[in-house]
């Protein structure tokens, strides 16, 4: 679709872009990363079928099942496609162990994998395909949250994973169903009416964020399905008058949707997550366990800890009656006092630091009492190309430590490599699979580009007889 001058509109270019990109034509690096990324999914969808919030979301997919063998991931259940990409997606997101893009301030994988995992069992998709619809998902996910200007989008209490993976979960969804490309614009236009996710999770630590990426996923593939059916959605979604941009954001700059476009896929910009919260949250952690580390500090001889933190993401310190006193797994995971006291006590971030008894423990406690968090609008200056944070711990001999961290960890600049993920993956779903289907989880994966059904995939990700554990 063009405008009245005859150019193209951003929503068509970016659209027609996504439609052309080709398994064939993938860099060798691009596809080594999404086989990186999609092993983390893997491993974060299995342990997060374990989640308590899951367990809801398992029992409503028995209930609406309908037809369709789509896999749930880290269970025995199937499902229809819709309903399998709408579980995966909030299995995924209940550990705050997923991939995240910092420009964009969101977690792109979450929603693009599951409705593509979904779409290519129902159409029999092949890897090199697989691969093509989840680089195109990621394409259009992350421009859009940078559009759509991070700080200002949060402003208005959206949660940028839900509203703009849902377009990403539509074109990757689109791709492997078969859409030309006039459908695709159209499962473009029909998921801009579906994206949706409010971030008043926040104040009572409810389990919504964690259904906002399966419910995106979930509309993606119905956007993509009502298209092939005939279904129109508009043409001009993001750019439009009423459209995207506008709606969801006070400060959008449709620049970013076409700005380098082919020039660098947005997948080679996506992190991986090694503590298990808030993004926000990782730089000043980082800073806690270097200094941990480096001057052998111990909780008995720490009095202060000063942590900064980017503006954007300050509601990871503040109210302080929540981020002080986290009454549970979700607060804990968004609250900057929590995460670097069990940085402190257990010289880690990781799942097992993100539980409602080690949250209410009164070691956690005091240790929290003794950190103070500071907005630094220096820090804000860098933000979204760096997520940098600042720690300084003074001992109670008086002594002051300091830590800079310019990049956190899981960063393409300061990044975890395959065998990282692998490892990462190997302790994530040990309480789901076996060790033999863990390998061939890993070994499947690792050649996606060969596989000529996905669905060899899929049935691995499906809980079995076998015992998980050793």
């Amino acid at each position: 679709m063009r405008d009245g001058s005859g150019a193209m509109g951003i929503t068509a270019a970016l659209v027609s872009f996504c439609h052309q990109i080709s398994g064939e034509g993938l860099p060798p690096e691009v596809v080594e990363r999404v086989k990186l990324l999609g092993l983390d999914f893997a491993g974060v969808a299995s342990r997060g079928s374990l989640s308590d919030s899951s367990v809801p979301i398992r029992r409503f997919v028995e209930a609406v099942k309908g037809m369709g063998e789509a896999v749930v991931i880290g269970t025995s259940l199937s499902a229809h496609p819709t309903y399998a990409a709408l579980a995966n997606g909030a299995f995924a997101h209940s550990l705050e162990l997923d991939d995240v893009e910092s420009e964009s301030s969101l977690h792109p994988g979450v929603a693009v994998f599951p409705a593509a995992l979904a779409a290519a069992e129902l159409s029999k998709a092949d890897g090199k395909s697989f691969l093509a619809a989840i680089v195109a998902g990621y394409e259009a996910t992350i421009r859009l949250g940078k559009a759509l200007n991070p700080s200002a989008h949060y402003g208005r209490g959206f949660h940028p994973t839900a509203t703009c993976g849902t377009f990403g979960a539509a074109i990757a969804a689109g791709k492997l169903v078969g859409l030309s490309a006039a459908q695709l614009l159209h499962a473009f236009g029909i998921a801009g009416s579906q994206a949706a996710g409010l971030m008043e999770f926040l104040a009572d630590g409810a389990w919504t964020k964690r259904l906002h990426p399966g419910w995106a996923a979930h509309a993606g593939l119905v956007a993509a399905l009502l298209a092939r059916e005939g279904f129109t959605g508009p043409s001009q979604v993001l750019e439009g008058k009423a459209g995207f941009l506008r709606a969801y954001s006070d400060a959008g700059d449709p620049a970013q949707i076409h700005k380098g476009l082919g020039e660098e896929y947005a997948v080679m910009r996506t992190a991986v997550k090694i503590h298990a919260c808030c993004r926000y949250m990782h730089a000043g952690i980082d800073a806690v366990l270097e200094l941990a580390a480096r001057h052998d500090l111990t909780p008995a001889n720490v009095a202060r800890v000063t942590l900064g933190v980017i503006p954007t993401g300050s509601f990871v310190a503040e109210p302080p009656e929540r981020t002080y006193h986290p009454r549970g797994t979700v607060d804990a995971q968004f609250s900057m006092p929590y995460g670097a006291a069990v940085a402190l006590l257990r010289r880690r971030a990781s799942l097992e630091e993100f539980t409602d008894d080690l949250v209410s423990s009164p070691q956690v406690r005091a240790l929290i009492d003794r950190v103070v968090c500071v907005k630094d609008p220096a820090l804000e200056r860098g933000f979204p190309a760096r997520w940098s944070g600042w720690a300084e711990i003074e001992t109670v001999d008086g002594e002051r430590k300091n830590a800079w961290i310019e990049i956190p960890k899981g960063e393409p600049e300061n990044p975890v490599g395959w065998d990282e993920v692998v490892a990462k993956f190997d302790t994530l779903a040990t309480p789901v699979f076996s060790q033999r289907r863990r390998k061939a989880i890993v070994g499947a994966i690792a050649q996606l580009d060969t596989l000529q059904d996905i669905g060899e995939v899929s049935r691995l990700l499906r809980a079995s007889g076998d015992r998980p554990g050793e």
